[in-house]
Parts: C-alpha cells; sequence; structure tokens
C-alpha cells in the first residue's frame, strides 16, 4: 500500500487500491528476492497466536525468483501459519521456476 510503517491491505478494495497506486510509483527491476517479504509477513502473522487474522501475500513480479532455495525455505516455515502466499508472474519472463515450487515445497513434508 506504500505505507512502510502498516504495510496492510483491507479487503480486495484495499488490494485494488493499493495495486492502482503502486502501478504509479513502483518500477519493477532485478533482483527479484521473495524470501524477505515472505518472512515479513509471516512474522506478522505469526504476532497473531490466537488465529483472528488471516494474512494473504500477493506478490506481482515480472521476473524470474532470484532468492528460489531462500524463498522455499521461507514459504515451508509459514506453511503452519494463518497466511497464503499467491505469486502471479506478469511480463515476458520465464515463470518455470515458480510453477514447480509448490510442489517441491509439499514434498518437504509440510
Amino acid at each position: 500500500n506504500g505505507d512502510a510503517a502498516n504495510p496492510s491491505c483491507s479487503g480486495i478494495e484495499g488490494i485494488l487500491e493499493a495495486y492502482h497506486k503502486s502501478l504509479k510509483s513502483v518500477q519493477l527491476y532485478g533482483p527479484t528476492n521473495f524470501a524477505p517479504v515472505v518472512n515479513h509477513v509471516a512474522r506478522a502473522a505469526a504476532a497473531v497466536p490466537d488465529g483472528s487474522q488471516y494474512f494473504v501475500l500477493l506478490i506481482i513480479t515480472d521476473g524470474v525468483i532470484s532468492d528460489m532455495a531462500q524463498t522455499k525455505e521461507a514459504i515451508v516455515n509459514a506453511a503452519k501459519l494463518p497466511m497464503s502466499i499467491i505469486i502471479v508472474g506478469v511480463g515476458q519472463a520465464e515463470f518455470d521456476g515458480k510453477t514447480g515450487a509448490s510442489p517441491k515445497v509439499g514434498a518437504l513434508g509440510r
């Protein structure tokens, strides 16, 4: 949403508003490191131990994940938390690495 102090959005309307706002200010470039943002949202989800909140991390990317091993580890560690991770690839990049991420993460037994 552009607010580093309070980076959350509420509902679909909030997500769409943040997306449209970011189109005007964000320039996409590499490297494409997802682990830090996955870990950030995971910390927020872990801070609500009663499960009263559910977190959805929507990542829209135009590049292949640069830190795939760290991202997979972050996703596996977050699997037990009240959160979902959605990664949407846009543009001309090869996104083959993303399509295999979910089955390989699932194969780690979490």
